[in-house]
């Protein structure tokens, strides 16, 4: 048994096809879908892939967010059925369709920021994070110059409150990102926004490890078990 895993392509997407292969390796069966699709084609979970969806006009994720796609995904997702994991860009189309609290903005740099990074797991009681351990510091490419997280102390707190931050970056900063969050989730569990790439650490042969394969083995031990 196998979970089918959608991968939404918008204009400006560029990581979908490495999602893809990254839900291939972790056994999953990766479904295409288009940003114009009115059906999610009976997927069991949905990658929002990184990129620049719409050139990130007006902001980064805001014309995607009224994507006919995301009319599909938003009442399953924000009703915990749904699970949703959002790359960089991805996690920026989350934050603007309200499924994840806060924004990302400039990075305090002002320039973009291309670099292997090492992050912390934080939670592991989320569809995406199950195969990692809390304390892991996996080692996971990141590119962005939006990457920034804020949101106002009340949600700031209730995020590291309630544990729905699921990853910070671990030694310097590299965005400025408000209390080095690298990543969130939803009240549910089944939403989660990432800033760093794990689909670009899935083989020795491309990545610098192998430490993201864990974000797609987990949707696949959440959907249908772990393997005897």
């Amino acid at each position: 048994m196998t979970a089918r895993v959608g991968v939404v392509t918008f204009p400006g997407s560029l990581d979908d096809r490495d999602a893809a292969r990254a839900l291939r390796i972790a056994g999953a069966t990766p479904v295409p879908l288009w940003h114009g699709d009115a059906d999610l084609r009976g997927v069991d979970a949905v990658v929002l892939p990184g990129g620049f969806s719409y050139g990130d006009y007006l902001r980064c994720g805001a014309i995607a967010r009224f994507a006919p796609i995301m009319a599909e995904i938003l009442p399953p997702a924000a009703a915990g059925r749904l699970p949703v994991l959002g790359i960089c860009n991805g996690f920026q189309i989350l934050c603007e369709s309200a499924l994840l609290p806060g924004a990302l903005t400039r990075n305090s740099s002002l320039h973009f920021v291309c670099r292997d990074q090492r992050l912390r797991i934080e939670s592991t009681d989320t569809a995406w994070t199950g195969d990692y351990r809390v304390g892991d510091e996996p080692l996971i490419p990141l590119k962005s110059g939006e990457g920034g997280y804020v949101a106002d102390a009340a949600t700031l707190a209730e995020l590291t409150a309630n544990g729905r931050v699921v990853a910070r970056y671990a030694g310097a900063n590299p965005n400025g990102s408000a209390d080095a969050i690298a990543g969130i989730t939803n009240e549910h569990g089944n939403v989660v926004g990432l800033m760093p790439h794990p689909e670009h650490a899935v083989e020795e042969l491309t990545g610098p490890s192998t430490d993201g394969l864990p974000f797609f083995t987990s949707i696949m031990s959440r959907l249908v078990g772990t393997p005897a």
